[in-house]
């Protein structure tokens, strides 16, 4: 009886309905293409239990929706086009810097939306990250455990600035390099406190440094600043804010997730994702003001170097008027993941093989810079460090971070040690 009754209803018997049939056809020809595909990304280990799975199974509901509507095939045909449209959108960009496949594995939160800095940590945050690294928030607000009393009573406080490579994203805890200063400092006397953030550059260590400087209700004894790279995203974005507000900070917003609706989140279906970000980007307060899409530029920025020669200037002053020293740090990279003449996204303008000579040269000014100011400067000769110390392009791997530490510790212990 289910067969027979199933055959009318798709219009396969007598009066036959082929108004049915055509899209049940078009329904079946789309589970094969979809089951297809998360057999595909199954075999490749890109398919789990995660955001990607909720997708296939949103596209599988749908096709049954579909089936089921086929008496009236309009409302059919709507929910097949649909589904036509997010399987090629999501299973079609994979892999494309601008994916709209739900990842494999959800991100836990780390940052909130801040209305100066745009985006800061959560505070008292424990969680494992999708990659499996635990990662920790004090409740300042800082990456890493929260201290007992003990380890700040009669403490030198280090304060620690910079952006994704000072946060440290590619270890997880204990291993990032403010941890393993802390070890080479000797833990009875120093407390590093690690203020990166991913993403940050001089502008918002100006502010940081200006604002919220005194963590756990402690001054610190001196402050190292790991500086360099995100502020050449700048590079080249025409007409550039003097505070970089026109592309980074908004962009902020997005890369770490921080936007109520649309932004960088992905929803089960690409359509309604791109809706978000449409109307995200129409409606909400705030907005790019710079298009960073084009041809890349050539050789460095002079508007960019003049103003991170500002931002540096001002952090030291503002240090130096409160008695605590500074320590500058140039940024380094793996060379190894910068030979092409493409951009991989993080500096839209900006060709992938000028990104080590343009970092060199911002360094020089750095140190020069810091000369300038009577400020201790550590100069890190490129060649220290090859691919076995990073994870990717310019984040290091528990092995990098420990090296950095132990190469930077003793500038810091000299410097702090003589800030009494």
């Amino acid at each position: 009886m289910l067969i027979p009754t199933l055959a009318a209803y798709f219009g396969l018997r007598r009066p036959y309905r082929f108004e049915r049939v055509m899209p049940a056809l078009l329904a079946v020809l789309l589970a094969i293409a979809v089951a297809g595909s998360a057999v595909w990304l199954w075999a490749i280990g890109e398919l789990g239990r995660g955001p990607r799975a909720i997708y296939f199974l949103y596209l599988a509901v749908a096709l049954l929706l579909a089936l089921a509507l086929v008496r009236w095939p309009k409302l059919a045909y709507a929910l097949l086009a649909l589904v036509a449209l997010d399987l090629f959108w999501g299973v079609g960009s994979y892999g494309s810097a601008a994916s709209l496949l739900p990842p494999l594995k959800a991100e836990p939160l780390r940052f909130r939306w801040h209305a100066l800095l745009q985006v800061v940590p959560l505070p008292s945050l424990q969680l494992v990250s999708s990659t499996g690294l635990a990662i920790s928030h004090t409740s300042a607000g800082t990456r890493g455990r929260e201290p007992a009393p003990r380890d700040l009573d009669g403490h030198a406080v280090v304060a620690v600035y910079g952006g994704s490579t000072a946060y440290d994203i590619g270890v997880g805890e204990g291993d990032t390099w403010a941890d393993r200063l802390g070890d080479a400092l000797g833990r009875s006397g120093y407390f590093v406190v690690n203020n990166g953030v991913p993403g940050y550059t001089t502008v918002e260590h100006v502010l940081q440094t200006s604002f919220y400087q005194d963590k756990f209700g402690l001054k610190p004894r001196c402050a190292v600043y790991y500086v360099g790279w995100n502020d050449l995203r700048n590079s080249h974005i025409p007409r550039l804010d003097p505070a970089y507000a026109d592309f980074h900070l908004p962009s902020q917003v997005d890369s770490l997730k921080v936007r109520k609706i649309g932004g960088a989140d992905v929803t089960p279906s690409p359509l309604l994702t791109v809706v978000a970000r449409f109307v995200s980007a129409q409606a909400d307060t705030v907005q790019y003001f710079a298009d960073p899409h084009g041809p890349p530029g050539s050789g460095d920025d002079p508007a960019v170097l003049q103003l991170f020669e500002r931002n540096v200037r001002t952090i030291s002053d503002i240090n130096r008027q409160r008695g605590i020293p500074t320590i500058w740090v140039g940024q380094l990279v793996n060379p190894a993941a910068f030979t092409t003449d493409g951009s991989y996204g993080w500096l839209p303008l900006v060709r992938d093989r000028d990104v080590p000579p343009m970092l060199a040269r911002l360094n020089g000014l750095l140190m020069r810079t810091a000369a300038d100011m009577h400020d201790a400067g550590i100069a890190i000769p490129p060649d220290r460090f090859g691919a076995g110390d990073f994870v990717d392009n310019g984040h290091f791997n528990p092995q990098g971070a420990r090296r950095f530490a132990e190469i930077i510790a003793p500038t810091v212990r000299d410097v702090c040690g003589q800030a009494r």
